[in-house]
């Protein structure tokens, strides 16, 4: 069965097409069957795939208003290895014409019901606004990866997103969760990024990636040529570090099945006795916030012993887990996400 996740941020420019394109390689890398779902208008996932979004018989928009089948719409990737649902302006229209359609939330969840068995992992890609579109991206997720650049309004946001995803938790997917934040973008001679750094994994604990992208010349310079960085140039620094990503995110996924087929299966009360500290304790206790940064180079400073402070209203571990939120009565789309309304045009 397909394991499903939005990469998402509703801040842009943090880096998600670039992680969503480049971790769809990786995974392909890593013998993974992989398909990435490009849910935003622009397209950039579908150009920085090799796939020209101007010249698209069929596209996710086609998809998502029952006008094709998911087969005919996925089409390859120019290189790397998986399969894209691709997407261009026509999706924008999506948002009209979503609205009058049942089950307009949940349009994506049905149609990738064709590709469960088809794939080991769906990449979603979503826009950075809070639209129909980004909601039915997370209608038809396991979980969210959350990709953040160390700097201090990066921590302000993350807030509405949290809220955002306990609301979808609550009043449409259950399933829905939190997988982790990555750090991206990340400049280690930049000290603030550094003190944020270490504040988000003083805060956040395991919820933080322990895999660090580095701000990276190949990897920008990778969708001009319509190529994921890690196939663009696999020796760069940020190639490894999606390969290096790939790789951690497949081993969290296995702990954390294996730690949901403990608690479905409890192992026997045995008496108590000291607790040696085990390889995880260990490991958190040795994550001093002064250390440099992992995936920095040799020499470089560490963080500093005092970093900037995590802004007011920044959620806890708890808050981004999705499933510590309260399960309400469900609402409709418009009681979860109240719009404003539009001032009389005559007044």
């Amino acid at each position: 069965m397909a394991k499903t996740f939005v990469i998402a941020n509703q801040k842009g420019g943090v880096g998600k097409t670039t992680t969503s394109v480049n971790l769809a390689a990786a995974l392909a890398k890593l013998g993974r069957r992989t398909l990435l779902v490009d849910l935003d208008p622009q397209g950039n996932a579908t150009m920085g795939s090799g796939i020209d979004k101007r010249a698209l018989e069929h596209s996710v928009y086609e998809l998502l208003i029952g006008q094709c089948a998911l087969a005919e719409a996925v089409r390859p990737a120019g290189t790397g290895g998986y399969d894209v649902l691709p997407a261009n302006r026509e999706l924008a229209g999506a948002e009209v014409e979503l609205v009058g359609l049942e089950r307009r939330e949940t349009r994506l969840r049905d149609a990738l019901a064709e590709a469960e068995d088809r794939y080991d992992f769906v990449l979603i890609d979503c826009p950075p606004s809070l639209s129909l579109l980004t909601l039915n991206g997370f209608c038809a997720a396991n979980g969210v990866i959350i990709p953040m650049q160390c700097e201090y309004y990066a921590l302000e946001g993350l807030s509405d997103l949290v809220n955002t995803i306990r609301k979808v938790h609550a009043n449409f997917n259950t399933r829905l969760q939190v997988i982790g934040l990555l750090r991206v973008m990340f400049d280690p001679r930049m000290t603030l990024s550094q003190q944020v750094s270490a504040q988000l994994e003083q805060h956040f604990g395991d919820k933080v990636f322990g895999t660090i992208i580095p701000r990276n010349v190949r990897l920008a310079e990778a969708p001009s040529y319509g190529m994921p960085g890690v196939e663009f140039d696999p020796g760069s620094k940020g190639a490894k570090a999606y390969i290096a990503f790939a790789g951690e995110l497949i081993e969290r996924l296995d702990r954390i099945a294996a730690g949901a087929a403990a608690v479905r299966t409890p192992a026997a009360p045995r008496a108590a006795s000291p607790a040696a500290p085990s390889a995880d304790t260990t490991a958190a206790a040795s994550a001093i916030p002064a250390r440099a940064p992992a995936g920095a180079p040799a020499g470089a400073p560490a963080a500093a012993s005092a970093p900037a402070a995590v802004p007011a209203g920044v959620p806890t571990p708890a808050d981004i887990d999705a499933q510590a939120a309260p399960n309400p009565r469900p609402q409709t789309r418009e009681q979860a996400f109240p719009q404003p309304k539009n001032p009389d045009p005559q007044q």
